[in-house]
């Protein structure tokens, strides 16, 4: 006789073994040795994040399991990629290192990479779309025109950038550079950005960044640009608020134009062409406790905001 209960229950026991078989893990591995033809499993890793991220659910998160070179990446769901303890390398040649063009809703979060773009890399890390990125602990240098790219074109997206050092590269280290009527918030702590052959930090239409314990040194050492430039043209707030940061060695030390606003609380301005310049209603503002000293002409603060 027909047993239906079990024939039911069979087939629903089928169901769920094809799906896990099918499914994609939330957590899988890459190696130096793997292969992407791998599930990516800890036993049978991948070789590359590309081939890593594909078998890898929403939300989950990419593993690295040994040194190597993992290769470029484009992010479009809720992933964490984690290189940690070990070198995960990005090594590219005339193509960006990893793109974000997620979903608004989505979270973002790279920890450990070192990203090469042997000068010719085009962007470091590239920030199109995601709801929060996280850029934890990582090296990212020898891209042209930007090590980090952050220029969401419809939705507004928060970047923090933490323990990293943005370097070398042939053009820009960070660019804050939102569309217009569209916000991006950043915030970077602890972040040396140095050696970069334009500005070190470009901020620009609706770019809010806060930086905390940074460094900018040595940046547009050959050019005429600054250290850091932020420009309110297009609109939009535009701000930079500096807590305890140091910028020196550039032409230039800070550039406030078209309604840029810079706010420094504890912080060096030193041995910079100009130290600080603000024009077309730009305004660099002080808490009374900075120094500005040691550069071929210091230019001076627009304004003071008293401590509270």
């Amino acid at each position: 006789m027909f047993d239906s209960t079990i024939s039911y229950r069979s087939m629903i026991l089928f169901a769920i073994s094809a799906s896990l078989a099918c499914g994609q893990a939330t957590r899988t591995w890459v190696s130096g040795v793997g292969d992407d033809a791998n599930p990516c499993s800890r036993t049978a890793p991948c070789k590359t994040f590309a081939g890593a991220i594909s078998k890898t659910a929403a939300s989950g998160e990419i593993d690295v399991l040994d040194p190597g070179g993992f290769g470029a990446v484009t992010i479009t769901k809720s992933i964490t990629i984690d290189g940690t303890p070990v070198i995960a390398g990005v090594l590219v040649s005339g193509t960006p290192g990893i793109v974000i063009n997620a979903a608004a809703t989505d979270t973002v979060v790279l920890r450990g990479l070192d990203i090469d773009g042997l000068t010719t890399g085009t962007k470091g890390v590239e920030v199109l779309q995601a709801q929060r990125v996280s850029i934890e602990d990582c090296q990212i240098y020898g891209f042209t025109p930007r090590g980090i790219s952050i220029e969401p074109t419809s939705n507004p997206v928060d970047v923090s950038i933490t323990n990293t050092r943005i370097k070398n590269s042939t053009s820009n280290g960070v660019v804050v550079s939102p569309t217009a009527g569209v916000a991006a918030h950043v915030a970077l702590n602890n972040v040396t950005i140095s050696g970069n052959t334009n500005f070190g930090l470009s901020i620009t239409q609706g770019g809010v960044v806060v930086m905390r314990d940074s460094i900018m040194a040595d940046n547009a050492v050959n050019t005429t640009f600054s250290a850091i430039r932020i420009d309110g043209t297009g609109g939009g707030t535009t701000s930079l608020d500096m807590d305890n940061v140091v910028v020196s060695g550039s032409p230039t030390g800070i550039i406030a134009l078209n309604g840029g606003t810079v706010r420094l609380n504890n912080s060096g301005i030193l041995n910079n062409g100009t130290g600080l310049s603000a024009s077309s209603g730009g305004a660099i503002l002080s808490f009374g406790n900075n120094r500005l000293a040691g550069n071929a002409t210091n230019g001076s603060f627009t304004g003071s905001i008293g401590l509270q």
